[in-house]
Protein backbone atom coordinates (compact mmCIF):
# COMPACT_ATOMS: atom_id res chain seq x y z
CA UNK A 1 0.00 0.00 0.00
CA UNK A 2 1.33 3.74 -0.62
CA UNK A 3 0.34 6.19 0.50
CA UNK A 4 0.32 10.25 -0.90
CA UNK A 5 0.63 12.89 1.44
CA UNK A 6 0.32 16.80 0.07
CA UNK A 7 0.97 19.70 1.70
CA UNK A 8 1.36 23.83 0.66
CA UNK A 9 -1.79 24.50 -0.29
CA UNK A 10 -3.85 27.84 1.23
CA UNK A 11 -4.75 31.30 0.33
CA UNK A 12 -2.74 34.04 -1.88
CA UNK A 13 -3.34 36.80 -3.40
CA UNK A 14 -3.49 36.77 -7.35
CA UNK A 15 -0.30 37.51 -8.85
CA UNK A 16 1.33 35.23 -5.71
CA UNK A 17 2.54 31.78 -5.75
CA UNK A 18 2.55 28.38 -3.86
CA UNK A 19 4.35 25.48 -3.66
CA UNK A 20 2.70 22.09 -3.35
CA UNK A 21 4.13 19.10 -2.19
CA UNK A 22 3.23 15.23 -2.45
CA UNK A 23 5.03 12.74 -0.58
CA UNK A 24 4.91 9.23 -1.20
CA UNK A 25 5.49 6.45 2.20
CA UNK A 26 4.92 2.59 2.17
CA UNK A 27 6.85 -0.17 0.89
CA UNK A 28 8.38 -2.31 -1.92
CA UNK A 29 7.12 -0.12 -4.70
CA UNK A 30 8.38 2.36 -7.20
CA UNK A 31 7.15 5.66 -8.61
CA UNK A 32 6.73 5.84 -12.14
CA UNK A 33 4.73 9.04 -13.59
CA UNK A 34 3.60 11.82 -11.15
CA UNK A 35 1.12 13.99 -11.75
CA UNK A 36 -1.21 17.40 -10.13
CA UNK A 37 -4.63 17.18 -10.86
CA UNK A 38 -7.14 20.44 -9.60
CA UNK A 39 -11.03 20.21 -9.06
CA UNK A 40 -12.94 23.42 -8.78
CA UNK A 41 -16.62 23.14 -7.04
CA UNK A 42 -18.76 21.75 -9.43
CA UNK A 43 -15.97 20.28 -12.24
CA UNK A 44 -14.38 17.49 -12.83
CA UNK A 45 -10.96 16.69 -11.58
CA UNK A 46 -8.41 17.74 -14.69
CA UNK A 47 -4.75 17.26 -15.53
CA UNK A 48 -2.36 19.76 -14.58
CA UNK A 49 1.06 18.65 -15.05
CA UNK A 50 2.74 15.39 -15.01
CA UNK A 51 6.56 14.20 -15.04
CA UNK A 52 7.52 10.72 -15.91
CA UNK A 53 9.91 8.94 -13.92
CA UNK A 54 12.86 10.24 -16.30
CA UNK A 55 11.77 13.73 -15.34
CA UNK A 56 10.24 14.67 -18.61
CA UNK A 57 7.24 16.84 -17.84
CA UNK A 58 3.71 18.20 -19.74
CA UNK A 59 1.33 20.66 -18.64
CA UNK A 60 -1.76 21.98 -19.83
CA UNK A 61 -2.09 24.73 -21.68
CA UNK A 62 -3.36 27.05 -19.45
CA UNK A 63 -0.66 26.55 -16.61
CA UNK A 64 2.42 26.52 -19.04
CA UNK A 65 5.46 29.19 -18.15
CA UNK A 66 3.65 30.10 -14.88
CA UNK A 67 3.53 26.10 -13.53
CA UNK A 68 6.76 24.29 -12.63
CA UNK A 69 6.25 19.99 -11.31
CA UNK A 70 9.61 18.82 -10.48
CA UNK A 71 10.60 15.37 -8.44
CA UNK A 72 12.79 14.19 -6.04
CA UNK A 73 13.23 10.57 -6.29
CA UNK A 74 15.27 9.74 -3.24
CA UNK A 75 12.58 11.86 -1.26
CA UNK A 76 9.84 10.50 -3.32
CA UNK A 77 8.36 13.93 -3.48
CA UNK A 78 6.55 15.33 -6.11
CA UNK A 79 6.65 19.36 -6.46
CA UNK A 80 4.44 21.73 -8.19
CA UNK A 81 5.78 25.05 -8.02
CA UNK A 82 2.64 27.55 -8.59
CA UNK A 83 3.23 31.44 -9.57
CA UNK A 84 1.48 34.21 -10.85
CA UNK A 85 -1.47 33.09 -9.64
CA UNK A 86 -4.76 33.81 -10.80
CA UNK A 87 -8.55 33.34 -9.35
CA UNK A 88 -9.07 30.63 -11.81
CA UNK A 89 -6.27 28.35 -10.50
CA UNK A 90 -8.18 27.94 -7.10
CA UNK A 91 -8.96 24.61 -6.66
CA UNK A 92 -8.04 21.63 -4.62
CA UNK A 93 -4.90 20.04 -5.86
CA UNK A 94 -4.62 16.23 -5.88
CA UNK A 95 -1.32 14.26 -6.37
CA UNK A 96 -1.39 11.25 -7.96
CA UNK A 97 0.68 8.13 -8.56
CA UNK A 98 1.34 5.47 -10.95
CA UNK A 99 3.58 2.84 -9.19
CA UNK A 100 5.41 -0.70 -9.97
CA UNK A 101 4.73 -2.87 -6.74
CA UNK A 102 6.67 -5.98 -6.12
CA UNK A 103 5.08 -8.64 -3.65
CA UNK A 104 5.90 -12.22 -2.34
CA UNK A 105 8.57 -12.26 -6.13
CA UNK A 106 5.37 -11.00 -8.57
CA UNK A 107 5.34 -7.17 -9.91
CA UNK A 108 2.40 -5.08 -10.60
CA UNK A 109 1.16 -1.52 -11.12
CA UNK A 110 -0.92 0.78 -8.84
CA UNK A 111 -2.73 4.06 -9.18
CA UNK A 112 -2.81 6.27 -6.48
CA UNK A 113 -4.72 9.71 -5.03
CA UNK A 114 -3.62 11.99 -2.47
CA UNK A 115 -6.08 13.30 -0.20
CA UNK A 116 -6.31 16.74 -1.88
CA UNK A 117 -4.94 20.38 -0.85
CA UNK A 118 -6.86 23.68 -0.86
CA UNK A 119 -5.55 26.76 -2.99
CA UNK A 120 -7.64 30.03 -2.98
CA UNK A 121 -6.46 32.95 -4.86
CA UNK A 122 -8.10 35.81 -3.85
CA UNK A 123 -8.82 38.92 -6.65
Amino acid sequence: QVQLVESGGGLVQAGGSLRLSCAASGSNFRINTMSWYRQAPGTQRDLVATISSDGSTNYVDSVKGRFTISRDNAKKTVYLQMNSLTPEDAAVYYCNADVTTFFLGQFGSDNYWGQGTQVTVSS
